[in-house]
């Protein structure tokens, strides 16, 4: 690849996948993370341990915010990317769920403000591509199924609404200032490395732990199951797709919640002690992408099932838990 790639979010779940797969690719990596407290640092400093040993990465804990400020005009942010080849903007304040009341200011700190000032920096720079991570969030309650990127977006969450704001500031750097930006918008991201909060991450250490699994709604909700290095896959090939475009990046199929919990079980070998609760302000009956536009502009196929998606997280989960692991220590008290 022989690139340098400024990566922020760069210790998440995503980020931090897409840091291992450049460096792979021999890319030069800097990387970002505030290392927020929105789950333990322990999850985050053990996705960036490998890398973290690589000569060809640089991880700067820092907050976007801080970075702009920093020196005015000719900032530590601007010089960062000017320093790049592509931005890959993964940062941000995660959560449907916990996006409403007081919280919101954070979300529009975190989602909106640090998206503004980077694509701000990004002005003049030559930057070959600034690739952002948006969401399915943005579609909202839809019944359009799938969900076509051309479709009206209508979210039903704060969070939505900061990543679809996020959305329109990528273009509108684009038309108006060149910024080459693309932005790709996942369904339900999966697999190892998957934060404390999502729910497969919770069903699963529910089960080993044999306690009761949450579930809100009837389980009869579908959703788009999308597992990380499909992601990868995605994000990488968007360095080269035309910018201004738009792009979703999913699974390829609808499955039930109840359905993705039986999966488990049958991967598992572990019975689900289901727990129902009511459905949760902002949450969606139903996601689903239409993927014909990222088959034809980045020849993307999702390759990896469900089965053998929830397997290897499965094992991931089970190895960071357990004491056999590097991680066991560290995530013994979070």
């Amino acid at each position: 690849m022989g690139q340098t790639a400024l990566v922020t979010g760069a210790a998440g779940f995503v980020g931090s996948h897409v840091v291992d797969r450049l460096l792979a690719s021999g890319a030069t990596v800097v990387g970002i993370d505030s290392f927020e407290d929105y789950y333990p640092r322990a999850w985050k400093t053990a996705n960036v341990r490998a890398a973290s040993g690589n000569p060809d990465f640089t991880l700067l804990e820092a907050d976007i915010l801080a970075l702009a400020a920093d020196g005015g005009s000719g900032s530590r942010l601007h010089e960062l990317v000017e320093s790049a080849d592509c931005v890959l903007h993964f940062a941000a304040q995660a959560g449907v769920r916990a996006s409403w009341g007081t919280s919101f200011e954070t979300y529009v700190t975190n989602n909106v403000l640090a998206t503004q000032v980077l694509l701000e920096a990004c002005r003049g720079t030559g930057l070959r591509r600034f690739v952002y991570a948006s969401s399915s969030s943005v579609y909202g309650d839809t019944d359009q199924l799938p969900m076509r990127e051309d479709a009206r977006c209508l979210p039903v969450s704060p969070y939505g609404v900061t990543k679809l704001a996020a959305e329109h500031l990528c273009g509108l750097y684009w038309k108006s200032f060149g910024v080459p930006t693309v932005s790709l918008r996942f369904f339900t991201v999966y697999g190892p490395r998957q934060r404390p909060d999502m729910a497969f991450h919770k069903f699963i250490r529910a089960m080993l732990e044999d306690e009761p699994l949450d579930l809100f709604g009837s389980g009869a909700q579908t959703r788009d199951f999308t597992y990380v290095s499909d992601i990868v896959d995605g994000i990488v090939a968007a360095l080269d797709a035309q910018p201004g475009s738009v792009f979703n990046l999913g699974g390829g199929a609808r499955v039930t919640l109840a359905e993705a919990i039986h999966t488990l079980e049958a991967c598992s070998g572990l019975k689900a002690r289901v727990e129902r609760h009511g459905v949760q302000d902002g949450d969606v009956r139903h996601t689903w992408a239409d993927l014909s536009r990222a088959g034809a502009d980045l020849a993307y196929v999702p390759r990896v099932s469900l089965e053998e998606g929830l397997a290897a997280e499965l094992g991931w989960l089970t190895e960071a838990l357990s004491g056999g692991g590097d991680d066991a220590r560290l995530f013994a008290g979070d």
